[in-house]
């Protein structure tokens, strides 16, 4: 009975080891280039509304239920999502908007987990082609840390950016030849 005890005792002591040893924030980032002025990009990511058109979540959930409060677009805007386990319960808030530069937001997330993270969409002019680029920000509390141990955020959440700033590009870039 005590190796039992004794090997279990390890076992804890190494997961709690595990669970300290993961980052305290985490970081998300991916960009895409864009053949588009920034002018053209930025109101599609201002307003809360267009998300639709190229948002990898409403591809996820086209049932999700979506209420928008605040201004059309712009500081202050939010909207709220309600749907199924891939896309979950939150609110997205726009706190910042600089016209054709960034746009920054925060996301309360309710289910499946509750967690308050920041995004920014940054959008950089280069060679006639804008870099737009998408990131996510948040501490890792200790359900964020222990679900870091089974599954990467940055690959999981990373690939559903890589995605959305695919589709974007699609929108603007068939927009722009019409």
């Amino acid at each position: 009975m005590l190796p039992i005890i004794l090997a279990l005792a390890v076992i804890a002591i190494l997961f709690i080891v595990l669970i300290t040893g993961q980052p305290d924030e985490f970081k998300v980032c991916r960009a895409a280039k864009i053949s588009a002025p920034p002018e053209k990009i930025f109101p599609h990511v201002n307003d809360l509304h267009k998300w639709e058109a190229w948002s990898p979540w409403a591809k996820l959930d086209p049932a999700a239920k979506s209420i928008f409060t605040g201004p059309d677009a712009g500081a202050g805007a939010a909207m709220r999502w309600e749907g199924n386990n891939k896309v979950g319960v939150g609110t997205m808030t726009i706190t910042e908007s600089k016209a054709g530069e960034a746009i920054r937001f925060r996301l309360d997330f309710e289910k499946p987990m509750k967690a308050t993270n920041r995004a920014e969409f940054t959008f950089r002019p280069e060679a006639g082609q804008t870099i737009v680029t998408w990131n996510m920000l948040g501490k890792n509390n200790l359900m964020g840390r222990i679900f870091g141990l089974f599954m990467n955020c940055d690959q999981m959440v990373g690939g559903q950016f890589e995605q959305g700033l695919a589709n974007l590009k699609s929108l603007l870039e068939t927009a722009g030849r019409n």
